[in-house]
């Protein structure tokens, strides 16, 4: 005969491998102590800047263009469908199969739309720029060397003061 290394010496093993082990002996198994999430998403946004609510928004692309035009039409011809899932499914499908030139209208829209807001985003980073210029002078030094300085002017004053006294 050939040696315990059969078909049915594997399986024995495989078995016992999978066999769960008596938890009341070895105590309860704990998953491994996960960092909160909530801490580091607090971090990240505190790292990131705060959106500026005067910020322009940026232009919709031909698609959506196309799509503000398709959805008063599916609302006509659609009254009681309500979901908005449906009016963007049916918008897409229909500009999967429209042409080049059939697109080429709502393309013209769009571009039209980009280069206003490129305008107006270069007026926005301007007037940005101006005004960052303006604090730019105290946030070079940090406040306590602004402090700093003041208490040393004030220190002289007093000097200066105590001279005049002696005469």
């Amino acid at each position: 005969m050939k040696g315990a290394k059969g078909k049915g010496a594997t399986r024995k093993d495989t078995k016992e491998a999978l066999k769960p082990v008596d938890d009341r002996k070895v105590g309860k198994r704990k998953a491994p102590a996960k960092p909160e999430k909530s801490s580091k998403r607090n971090a990240k946004k505190e790292k990131l800047a705060k959106k500026d609510p005067n910020k322009p928004k940026r232009p919709p692309s031909a698609f959506f263009v196309f799509l503000e035009e398709f959805r008063q039409q599916f609302k006509k011809e659609n009254p009681n469908v309500k979901a908005v899932s449906a009016v963007g499914k049916a918008g897409g499908e229909k500009w999967k199969s429209m042409s080049g030139a059939e697109k080429a209208p709502y393309e013209a829209k769009a571009a039209k739309k980009k280069a206003e807001y490129e305008k107006i985003m270069n007026a926005y980073n301007k007037k940005q720029e101006s005004s960052a210029d303006d604090g730019d002078e105290e946030s070079d030094r940090s406040k306590s060397e602004v402090n700093d300085e003041d208490d040393e002017e004030d220190e002289e004053e007093e000097e200066d003061d105590d001279d005049d006294d002696d005469d």
